[in-house]
Order: structure tokens, then sequence, then C-alpha cells
């Protein structure tokens, strides 16, 4: 039997069946197995299933008994469905599943007929860019939170199975209501999505002189609109009322700075006054708010030391670089890639705690690195 994560006893969950082989229930599947878990892998698309097995998530058999635990990794609109075919096949002895929104499966699962007392919800906070098992980690989950959104009539063992999951895949877990954690990803996350690909859109059809001034703040900004629209049609119908009410806020505060900004540009004194204060005090409250997130080990962003470094776009730089600070005895903390279009080199931003960024500059200056 497998020793649990946190160092606290025995693993109790022996065997789990993984509905739905993309990235991230290949992903969990993949944790799992690192545990020595024995994983049944399932999936409608064939080749999917067999890339999985194939990686090492598990077995394309079907189990031979009721496994601990079996983890639905479908879009939203499908979850109750399965979940419900699993059911009545008898496949699992707890069920859980891993839909970024939690609510209108909930919904379902009970209009359905669904044994809710041996399903919790659950939503691991990670991801890509692009999907697929190809794309898939076992540390895909490692140090992420992972919500939990228990239905009324769930039970102790079927949320302490769940618990072991998140545990099993590094993950901390939040337990939460069904409906608080669809108003916080709408927050977090849908709403956030849905403004990054308006304003990607708006490049579309931009010159090819626009595009080359891009730097990497809209980079960063319009990232995840590379994600696959078909999945995430399915997130955004799924909580399509909660962000819809977001973005009216957000239309409204758009609306605002629209009026400042042209107050800003006109000829009128004291209306260009007011326009510069609400145009101010949207930067300062935006930057109030980002300061909230928390980084690496809820230390504040801002807080790191960044050293910045030019590298050249030849293989293995960047792991000399790493190899070369961890030499120094630096730490990175977070690390940022800015890429020069159409130029043979790039800027690497390393983050630091506080005190390390002059003698890793001193350090790989003495290595011939090249800083800015």
């Amino acid at each position: 039997m497998p020793a649990s994560p946190d160092g606290m006893g025995a693993a109790v969950m022996h065997s789990a069946l993984v509905i739905g082989t993309g990235l991230v229930g290949t992903s969990v599947a993949l944790a799992l197995r690192a545990h020595a878990v024995t994983v049944h892998l399932r999936d409608a698309d064939p080749e999917a299933v067999r890339t999985a097995a194939s990686l090492g998530a598990g077995t394309t058999h079907p189990p031979s008994r009721p496994v601990d635990l079996a983890i639905v990794a479908v879009p939203p609109p499908h979850v109750a469905r399965v979940l419900a075919e699993a059911q009545a096949e008898g496949v699992a002895t707890h069920h859980t599943d891993v839909a970024s929104v939690k609510a209108e499966p909930q919904q379902d699962a009970i209009a359905l007929g669904c044994d809710t007392s041996c399903y919790i919800g659950g939503h691991p906070m990670a991801g890509a860019a692009h999907s697929g098992p190809l794309k898939a980690r076992a540390d895909l989950f490692e140090g992420r939170t992972w919500a939990l959104t228990p239905t009324p009539d769930t039970g102790t063992e079927t949320l302490n199975t769940a618990l072991e999951l998140v545990a099993l895949c590094g993950a901390v877990p939040v337990v939460m209501q069904a409906a608080a954690h669809d108003r916080a990803v709408a927050l977090v996350s849908h709403a956030p999505h849905v403004v990054a690909s308006l304003v990607a859109r708006r490049l579309e059809s931009a010159g090819e002189r626009e595009l080359s001034l891009a730097g990497p703040g809209l980079r960063d900004l319009t990232r995840i609109a590379e994600a696959d629209p078909a999945l995430w049609l399915d997130i955004l119908s799924a909580n399509a009322r909660v962000v819809a009410g977001l973005l009216d806020e957000l239309g409204a505060d758009l609306s605002r700075m629209v009026t400042a900004l042209r107050a800003v540009a006109g000829p009128d004194g004291a209306e260009r006054e007011a326009g510069l204060a609400a145009v101010e005090d949207v930067l300062r409250t935006g930057r109030t708010g980002r300061a909230r997130i928390s980084g690496k080990h809820d230390t504040r962003p801002e807080r790191f030391e960044t050293v910045t470094t030019v590298i050249g776009d030849q293989p293995g730089e960047l792991a000399r670089l790493f190899v070369d600070a961890g030499q120094a005895g630096v730490n990175i903390e977070d690390v940022r890639i800015e890429h020069a279009t159409g130029q043979p080199s790039g800027l690497v931003h390393i983050s630091v705690a506080p005190g390390l960024a002059a003698p890793l500059r001193k350090a790989l200056r003495g290595l011939g690195w090249r800083q800015c």
C-alpha cells in the first residue's frame, strides 16, 4: 500500500477509474500511478485512451470489481450524464469530477437521480493552453489549489477519499459550496478569459508593423486566449449567468474609463482634471487588486527582486543559466522570458528572494552573462 503524501499514515486508495483522458484526466492518472494506485482509463475517443495508456497513465482494461474512486474528467455539460452512467454500472464506491464549473453539474446530477451521498464535485486550478493527453504531466497539480464542492448529503468517506486524491496529486484542497466556487472562478478565470479573447481579437486585423511593437505585457494579457475555443465554450455556457454579471460590471467600469479619457483629451480644464483623477483611481486600485494575488509560498510577487539577463537562442542556454544560478547558491523563485521578435536573443527575468539579486548579478557577470 502506498504511503500517504503527507506522511500521516497509510493511504486507503488502492484503485481508481479516470473517465476522460484529456490533459487533466491523464495528469490525474499519472499522479496516481506515481503513488502505485491502480488506474483504469476510459474515454469515448479510443485514440485518446490508448495514448494515455502508452504514457503510463494506467490500463485500458475495465476494473473487475468496483474501484475506490471514479474521477469524471469530461466537460461540464457532460458530467452529470457520465456520473449517472458510472453509478448505474456500479463501477466505483466514490465519485468526483474535475470540471471547472460546479453548480450546474451538481444540479443536473440531482435531476438525473444520481446518488449524491457518494459524489463530491472537484476542480483543480491547473491546466494549459493546449489540451490532450500528450500535454499531461504527473506534477501538473503540485502546489495548486483544488476546490472540493460537497453536495448537501456528501458522505464523510467520500469527502475523505477526495481529500486523499488531492493529496496524492500534490494539490491544496479548498472546500466550498458549488455556487460560491462558480462566482470565484468567474472572477479569477472565466471573465478574464473573455477579456483576453476580446483584446486578442483586436490583433487579428492588426498590421505587421503594429504587431512588431508587441511586448511581454500584451503577451501576458492575451496568453490564455490561446486555449481551445470548444473547451471554453463548454465552460462559459455552464457558468454563463455569473460570467455575464461580472462582464456587466466590467462594462460599466470601461464606460466610465472611456468618459474619463475623453475628458482628459477635451478642452475644458476642470473636466480634464476630473478625468485625470478618475483614470488615476482606476490605475491605483488596479495595482492594489493585483497585489492581492499571492505568489510562491504565499509571498507577494512584488517582494521578489529581479535579475534580468540576456540569453541567446542556442540549445541549452536556459539550462546553463539555471545551473550557474544554482552554483551561486541562489534559488530561482520565478522566471519570465521576454522574446525579442525577429532577433536571435531574448531577456530572462529571474525572480529571487530579497537580498539575493546583487550577489546573483555579480556571480553571473563573472561567468560571462550580459545583464540589463
